[in-house]
């Protein structure tokens, strides 16, 4: 089976403000994570000097927090953050939501 997604992310059920994550893919040079996000959670803003990251919003609606803006983005979604920006996001709905993030190069 080619496709892990449905297995990957089975345990993940966050209770209201709770964040889980489970690791999809991770290699010598990416690592993709499923965030879980229960309502009102939050994954704080952090920033990766040496990394692109990408989320993919693949259920529900989760706000994208990046420098100073946010904007809800619906799943299906594509979030693309430049190396050393500063980025976030939160669930403002009162459904679970679940994004990956891509993160490439891996930080040395």
């Amino acid at each position: 089976m080619l496709d892990t997604y449905a297995d990957s992310i089975a345990g993940l059920e966050p209770a209201d403000g709770e964040v889980e994550t489970a690791e999809l893919v991770v290699s010598d040079d990416v690592l993709v994570k499923a965030f879980a996000l229960g309502p009102g959670a939050e994954l704080e803003p952090h920033e990766h000097g040496e990394s692109t990251n990408v989320f993919h919003v693949l259920e529900g609606s989760v706000t994208v927090i990046r420098g100073g803006e946010s904007e809800a983005i619906d799943a299906p979604g594509v979030v693309h953050h430049e190396r050393g920006v500063s980025h976030g996001a939160r669930n403002e709905t009162e459904e679970p939501a679940i994004f990956t993030a891509s993160l490439c190069p891996l930080p040395s």
